[in-house]
């Protein structure tokens, strides 16, 4: 099965189709990525607060030992928590980054969230998580356009390839633009059919930034969360509309749901633990949708958020 790339703005090309490594288990992490990249996937999405990346390290050390790739043929993926926002932290973060994954670069490097938050010094508390400090919810005043100066930083000094934003509205892209010298070469947010943001994403492709789609599959991601609204939502596994589009396709409803992502261009990131899953995630881009399946599909839009800082106890209007 081949690939589908596409060509960022700094001219890297990446898959279109990569291995979230989200809520992947520390027990089972380095042989997962390992088997994953033994079926083809070759982009891996982690970040700091996964508190997985020596084991995702593990699993590609191994896959390159045995020939079955080189480092250039990967792209791996990490991003920085809201605890890292100074620029002198910046530097911490990346260097544990790349310790724990054993790497001397990354391929893509994103601002987690657009939430600057009080330091949290590493060998008190990493990973991160959702930790972030004593007292709770604790801020630094550190601009995102700050921030973003360190990243540049981090491709001026050959640590980082890519660099991207996550978690942001589009007036945060607008400003971001504004101040930027590098960029950004990804926005990576919650995409599914239940939260389409059509113009935010219109928004980011017309200025040259690729999309990644994260919780593909909606509330599906958010059940082992014991989210509120993850449960009392029907899933998009089960829901009519997919399940009579995915029957005439022929197709499961998770392919489906994939592959209406990425015939809008969009990039995904799916998880599985079972490998034939794996296998049927990665080949989402072997059937067309028509006209009217994208249209019906996308017409589920409720504007139904899971992953909002608005219900962690932080008031922050990043998606308003």
């Amino acid at each position: 099965m081949s690939q589908v790339y596409v060509t960022l703005n700094n001219g890297i090309k990446i898959p279109q189709v990569g291995f979230g490594c989200w809520k992947l288990v520390n027990e089972v992490a380095a042989d997962q990525i390992y088997e994953a990249i033994k079926i083809g996937y070759r982009l891996f999405d982690g970040a700091q607060d996964y508190g997985n990346e020596k084991e995702i390290g593990q699993g590609i050390k191994r896959a390159i030992k045995e020939g079955i790739v080189k480092r250039e043929d990967l792209v791996v993926v990490s991003k920085l928590w809201n605890s890292f926002h100074d620029p002198k932290n910046v530097e911490v973060a990346i260097n544990k980054v790349l310790s724990d994954l054993d790497l001397d670069y990354l391929d893509i490097f994103y601002i987690h969230f657009p939430i600057a938050q009080k330091f949290v010094p590493i060998e008190k508390k990493y990973p991160p998580g959702f930790y972030c400090g004593e007292n709770g919810w604790e801020f630094e005043d550190v601009p995102l356009s700050v921030t973003w100066k360190a990243m540049e930083n981090l491709v001026d000094q050959g640590k980082v390839k890519s660099i991207g934003i996550s978690n942001c509205n589009g007036a945060l892209v607008q400003d971001l633009l504004r101040s930027a010298r590098i960029k950004p070469q990804l926005l990576q947010i919650e995409h599914h059919p239940y939260l389409v943001q059509p113009r935010l994403v219109k928004y980011a492709q017309d200025n040259g930034i690729h999309v990644v789609a994260y919780s593909s599959f909606g509330p599906q991601s958010f059940l082992e969360l014991d989210h509120p609204k993850a449960k009392d939502t029907v899933s998009l596994f089960e829901h009519d509309t997919i399940k009579e589009i995915a029957a005439k396709h022929n197709v499961s409803t998770s392919k489906v749901l994939l592959r209406w992502a990425t015939q809008n261009g969009v990039l995904v990131i799916p998880k599985s633990n079972r490998k034939e899953r794996l296998l049927e995630n990665f080949s989402v881009n072997d059937f067309q949708l028509d006209e009217e399946d994208m249209n019906k599909i996308t017409g589920l839009d409720m504007n139904l958020r899971f992953n909002d800082p608005w219900t962690w106890g932080a008031e922050i209007p990043t998606f308003v």
